[in-house]
Parts: structure tokens; sequence; C-alpha cells
């Protein structure tokens, strides 16, 4: 589509175990049920190690180890450009489950050459969605030329929102006239596109807020500094059903806590911050396969200057 610029019981073994056959018949049953359902959640196309599984941090769920097969999802026939889908994480396994699959299968529809790369982080400090973007250009290779900065729990359901290279300038797919929550004029988040070349005039993004929420303020503004247009779709009539939100806010709570003096940083712009002053180590790398859709995962811990911001430790 054209784009368009704009600024517990005890058990009574008597009631299982008696003479009861219905009793037994429905537990069977119920039980079968239950494994069919789990195996069906848990398929993919390879295994993959207990000692693997704990690398991932806090998993319910395993995703399985990529073949050896190159991915669906670059085929140079479609294009020169090659999207690196970055995705920030921490413990939203279910999510992965989910999301995996539907952006590869997604973007292989529109002939988007990507490959998706999971940026989970692993140390003790409060989620840094921000730093973990960075970690995430840094980290993508020298094959992609543009990247995503995309939630997992945001699903696009409209096959003509457009993933392609935004040559004209960052474009943000998930639009405030389109995301399911967040429609105010200057957001920037959920889903948005840029070339790395244009992301590295930001200097990325900033690594001060750690904490859920105003990182994507604070790039707003640093894609105006930045004298750089933004683009959002046109012509998409599905308003607020153009995205599927799969995040449950009833369970999975997120750390929305402003600590002491971050309740006035976090308003503020951060002039030098970013990519030149990112710290981090990458604790493992793993390509993986979510049903039969590749990823690669990094596991990073991030590092935090508690002089400069004391609110990145869990409270």
């Amino acid at each position: 589509m054209r784009r368009k610029p704009v600024l517990y019981f005890k058990e009574d073994r008597r009631f299982l175990w008696g003479r009861c056959t219905v009793y037994k018949l429905f537990g069977l049953c119920t039980a079968l049920v239950f494994l069919s359902l789990l195996w069906l959640q848990l398929s993919c196309s390879g295994e993959i190690s207990s000692e693997d599984a704990r690398r991932l941090a806090a998993q319910q769920r395993s995703p399985c180890p990529a073949e050896s097969q190159a991915s669906a999802g670059d085929d140079p026939a479609w294009g020169p450009h090659k999207l690196a889908l970055i995705v920030p994480f921490r413990e939203r396994f279910e999510e992965l489950l989910v999301f995996v699959p539907f952006m590869h299968n997604f973007l292989n529809k529109k002939k988007i050459r990507h490959k998706i790369i999971i940026i989970n982080q692993v140390d003790h400090y409060r989620f840094n969605r921000a730093s973990l973007i960075n970690v995430g250009h840094l980290e993508s290779g020298n094959d992609t030329d543009y990247l995503a900065m995309h939630d997992v729990d945001l699903l696009p359901l409209n096959e003509a929102l457009d993933y392609g290279f935004p040559t004209s300038g960052p474009f943000h797919v998930a639009s405030p006239e389109l995301h399911p929550l967040y429609h105010y004029k200057t957001y920037v988040g959920g889903i948005l596109l840029l070339t790395k070349q244009h992301y590295l005039m930001c200097n990325g993004m900033s690594n001060r807020f750690w904490g859920w929420g105003r990182e994507d303020d604070e790039f707003y503004r640093r894609l105006r500094k930045a004298e750089l247009q933004l683009y959002r779709p046109s012509g998409i009539t599905t308003g607020y059903k153009t995205f599927m939100h799969i995040h449950d806010p009833a369970w999975r709570k997120r750390d929305q806590k402003r600590v002491a003096s971050q309740k006035q940083e976090q308003f503020k712009v951060d002039p030098a911050g970013g990519l030149s002053n990112l710290q981090y180590q990458v604790e493992s790398r793993q390509e993986l396969s979510v049903s039969g859709a590749p990823c690669t995962v990094i596991n990073t811990k991030l590092e935090c200057d508690q002089s400069q911001t004391p609110w990145c430790l869990l409270v």
C-alpha cells in the first residue's frame, strides 16, 4: 500500500480407581486430550536438549534446534534487501511460540527476505527494550540492511501492510490509527521499520529506560533531530482490527514502576546515549526452529551503570 508521511486438593483414590468405569473413562479421555494439545503446542522440526532449554531464561516450553537447511525466508530472487526482525524479549515463551511461525509465514507470503532475531535478556536487571533493540542492530549481521523493531505480542492481520525496505524514511507499521491500544500522534512503538543507516543516524535508542515504557517517545525525538521523515500506512481500512494483540495483562503484568529520580528522568531527552554507550555481553547464540520457522535467539546480559540509572535494579 502507498505510504503517507506523518509527523489444590487431596485425591480420593476410591473415586479415581473404584469400580465406576465411567469416571475412569472420563479421566482417561481428559488426559489424552491434554497430552494431544500439549504435543501440538510443542511440535516442531527437531529436538532440544535440557541444557539448551535452561539457557533460555525461565522458559516453560522450548522451541527446537533449527535444521541445517537454508531458510525459506532468504530467497535471493525476492530482491536485494533483507530484513532483520528484532524482537526484544524476556520470558514470554507462550507468545514466542505463536509469533515466530506467524511472522515467518506472513513475510514469506509477501516475499520479504528476512531473519527473526530474538534478543533474550538473561541478566537480573529490569527489562530494557531499547537496549535490546540496540543489541539486535549490532548482532544482526552484514547480510541484513534494514530492521524492524517488533513487539512479540503484536501480530499483523492485514496482508496489505508493508514490510518492505523503507527507502524514503522510517516506516511506522503499527501507526496510531491502527494499533489496538496506543493512539497518540507521536507514538512510534509496536512495529517500526528503518534502514540500518537511519538507525545509526539516531545513535540507536537510549539505554536509560529500564522497566516498561517511554523509550519510544524518546526515540521519536531522535527521529526528528536526525531530520528523518516518518511514514505510516495509508489505504488500510481494517482500523484497530489490523493487528492482534496477544499480551494478557491479567496474568502477565508489565514492570511499570517508576523508582526515585526515574519519575523525572523518564521525560528527558538522552542527548548522547545509545549505540555509543551500550554495554552488554552475548552469553550464547542459538539457531532454533519453532514449528518449522527458523529464528536466532541471542541470550544477552545487559550492563548497568548504577550511578547513572539506579532504577535498573529490580525492586
